[in-house]
């Protein structure tokens, strides 16, 4: 077979079988003295050189053919007579063929290469201490191979091979950098238990079967940037130390990464998720970086985590996110179906938590069509709403909270872009509003901005039956109106204002009861200055007896009140004030006689008063509406 590089190798080669369509021959690495390889040496040549070797020996057999008996015959000549296991020093494999299965079982190699060889039947390398580098680089396993228990001491090279059957690399130890950039797997990837100890590069690799990292514990950083699983992907119970990379990584099949941990940061940026995910329960003490993957699938993800970002994230099925600890920014994410963040209240299963405050706490929508979005226990105190479109077909199930307003302030719930706003204003800081948490990037947004996030998210709360909820998100808009100078214009702002003063828009009852009972105090007082008469007038009866007898008829007048003099306040008086001022709050008439003074003070109550009730009333009904 003609090999497919033409060009004569850089090693002195053996040259068996030239031909005019293969001038360079047998490519296999000369035996010195002897000029053939120790595949095409003569018997007695070959024995004298294998009867020349010891254990730690180095050895140069590039390009060499190896059957499997061959391949013994070289290894038994290694073989160190303290532990009885082969002992190599330098061995160079590039480019060899081995025919038959390649056991090296329990094999020490001080340094080791069989780059670009190829393995056409199976590989063993179980329980193989690799001192060096070990460098696989392009080779070919066209079987099994076998690497269960092996230990890599120096870097272990594996970039571009072609494992053409199972590979197996359970247990296996790798001391220093793991390099598998760009290999492919054509059948199952087998790294259960399997510890890297330095970095782990998987970037670019295809797991063309399934592809099971079960406990494995990366100790540093995990690179799978590019690379494709197309069957089944388990990372359960694995344990990555360091950052974990899987920046566009395709997963074709099911991924599972239950029980995981993460102690650093874990990325998934551009990831394709194709079919079913079922991401957890898993922790991280770092950061969830899931920006601009895609998931094609259902999603069940259940994380503790510092941190998830999913910012213009794409869910194209039904997902469920549940979470402990985490901040999440899910700006500008894109989701058709329906999808609920919720907070779970108990640990998961199998997970370590992460220290702190378990709560879930959300800090952008910005750019999110919310009407497939469920929150349920969610702290929302933080999160920035403007840009969210479907505001008002947002679903929030149990305890949400918001941001509330600084102390000696109306108790209500905010929105974080207030806080920042207010903040903004001249001495609003030292008033107590935070502005602080404001979103990096966010816009400068005012109440021309904030008034229709509040309604949509009134109505939001309406829609679900939670009107005394709705009430503060009321408050909000008519504030946001208030202080709107340039939509709102000047003569609705003072009606705004006065409404505001008297009953807090209709949803202060102790502001409104105030007002009333200084209403009151001030009428009672001014009847009782002004308003009553001196005393309550009599009646006169006026007639006329005619000279011869006969009917009399009686005229009967009362004189006017007369205007209070001397001692006004006193407890009489304070009677008939309270009587005149009682009768006017429910807008009835006391049928006292007051001075005409009086008549226009009672007048007056009988307008303002019941209003004032009636706004208490208002109140009230809108706190304890369902």
């Amino acid at each position: 077979m003609t090999h497919p590089n033409p060009d004569p190798p850089r090693w002195p080669h053996c040259g068996d079988g030239r031909t005019a369509a293969d001038p360079v021959g047998c490519r296999g690495r000369q035996i010195s003295p002897h000029a053939p390889c120790l595949a095409h040496a003569l018997d007695m040549d070959r024995d004298a050189y294998l009867a020349g070797l010891d254990a730690g020996a180095d050895v140069d057999h590039r390009a060499t053919a190896f059957s499997g008996d061959l391949l013994d015959r070289l290894l038994i000549a290694l073989r160190d007579p303290v532990t009885r296991h082969p002992r190599l020093g330098t061995a160079r494999f590039e480019e060899a063929i081995f025919e038959g299965g390649a056991r090296f079982r329990e094999v020490t190699f001080e340094r080791a290469s069989f780059r670009a060889a190829t393995f056409k039947g199976d590989a063993v390398f179980g329980a193989v201490v690799f001192k060096g580098r070990a460098g696989f680089e392009s080779a070919t396993f066209e079987r099994t191979s076998h690497f269960g228990a092996a230990t890599f001491e120096g870097h272990a090279e594996f970039g571009s091979a072609t494992f053409g059957n199972t590979a197996m690399f359970r247990m296996s130890t790798f001391k220093r950098e793991a390099g598998f950039g760009a290999a492919v797997f054509k059948a199952a990837a087998m790294f259960g238990t399997a510890t890297f100890e330095g970095d782990a590069n998987f970037v670019e690799v295809t797991f063309k079967g399934d592809a099971s990292f079960r406990a494995a514990d990366f100790r540093s950083e995990a690179g799978f940037g590019a690379a494709t699983f197309e069957r089944t992907a388990v990372f359960r119970v694995a344990t990555f130390k360091g950052d974990a990379n899987f920046v566009e990584v395709t997963f074709k099949a099911n991924v599972r990464f239950g029980a995981a941990d993460f102690a650093r940061d874990a990325t998934f940026v551009r990831t394709l998720f194709e079919r079913v995910v079922d991401l957890g329960p898993f922790r991280c003490a770092g950061q969830v970086d899931l920006s601009e993957a895609e998931f094609s699938g259902p999603v069940s993800l259940q994380l503790a985590a510092r941190h998830l970002v999913c910012r213009r994230t794409r869910w194209s099925s039904t997902a469920e996110l549940r979470l402990r600890y985490a901040t999440v920014d899910f700006a500008h994410a894109v989701f058709e179906y329906p999808l609920t963040i919720a907070a779970e209240a108990d640990p998961f299963p199998d997970t370590a938590d992460v220290p702190g405050d378990p709560a879930v706490r959300l800090t952008s929508l910005r750019g999110v069509d919310a009407a497939h979005l469920v929150l349920a226990d969610v702290d929302l105190s933080e999160c920035v709403f403007t840009g969210t479109v479907h505001l008002d077909q947002l679903r929030l199930e149990g305890n949400c909270s918001f941001g509330g307003v600084p102390p000696l302030r109306s108790r209500r719930r905010t929105l974080a872009e207030e806080h920042h706003w207010r903040a903004r204003r001249a001495r609003a800081a030292a008033r107590g509003w935070n502005g602080g948490a404001a979103e990096s990037g966010s816009p400068n947004v005012g109440p021309a901005q904030l008034a229709p996030v509040y309604r949509a998210l009134r109505k939001a709360l309406e829609d679900g039956k939670d009107e005394p909820g709705a009430a503060d998100f009321y408050y909000g808009e008519m504030e946001m109106r208030r202080h709107d100078r340039a939509g709102t214009s000047r003569g609705e702002r003072g009606l705004l204002h006065g409404y505001w003063l008297l009953s807090g828009y209709g949803l202060r009852a102790s502001r409104a009861l105030a007002w009333l009972g200084a209403a009151m105090l001030i009428t009672v007082l001014l009847l009782m200055g002004t308003g009553l008469p001196q005393d309550s007038p009599k009646q006169e009866a006026v007639g006329t007896v005619p000279a011869g007898g006969g009917r009399v008829t009686f005229e009967i007048d009362k004189a006017d009140p007369r205007n209070p003099t001397g001692d006004r306040f006193t407890t009489e008086r304070f009677e008939k004030a309270l009587n005149v001022t009682l009768n006017s709050v429910v807008f009835r008439s006391s049928g006292q006689d007051l001075t005409t003074t009086g008549t226009y003070i009672e007048m007056t109550s009988r307008v303002a008063e019941p209003v004032l009730l009636g706004l208490a009333v208002l109140a009230v009904r809108n706190r304890v509406k369902r």
